[in-house]
């Protein structure tokens, strides 16, 4: 279905140009190839004049008791904080909602704070059930090469 301007939802693609699927990987293929339809794995929104704006990799949305959260959202909460350098925000199992909010923050330099004086930070900026459940301090998020965070290594911290 496709969404007003301004509506997030998955962005899936068309035409000619679409690759005929992974090699050797049929499986995979059928996940993401449907009725000439790929599923990019992309969730974004599409402006007034048509424009695409990828805002998040489906993958890394928090499903928290049916709701998608966005960890962009609370990053941005995060981000906004005066004593906070880096924060990234990841989905952890939870035998409740299905998934909770984990933050990893790192502090800049000199700056001092407390998890619960944090998430106390995002309850008062955030709806209640966006705000972290657990907070974790280090001294650098893992990242690649070109400096994009792993969400990947952040969840593995989780087991």
């Amino acid at each position: 279905n496709e969404l007003p301007p301004g509506r997030q939802g998955e962005i899936l693609i068309s035409g000619p140009q679409l690759m005929k699927g992974y090699w050797n990987k049929p499986e995979e293929t059928a996940k993401v190839l449907k009725n000439g339809w790929l599923y990019t794995g992309d969730v974004g929104f599409k402006d007034e004049d048509g424009y695409f704006f990828i805002t998040e990799r489906k993958k890394d949305l928090i499903i928290k008791g049916g709701e998608n959260i966005t960890p962009r959202e609370i990053e941005e909460v995060l981000y906004s904080h005066p004593a906070i350098n880096e924060a990234a925000v990841v989905g952890i199992p939870d035998d409740v909602y299905g998934e909770n909010i984990k933050a990893f923050v790192v502090l800049k330099a000199g700056q001092s704070a407390t998890a619960g004086e944090i998430i106390e930070y995002c309850q008062g900026k955030l709806r209640r059930f966006k705000s972290p459940k657990e907070l974790v301090f280090l001294d650098a998020l893992p990242k690649n090469l070109i400096g994009k965070i792993l969400r990947k290594e952040l969840r593995k911290m989780n087991s």
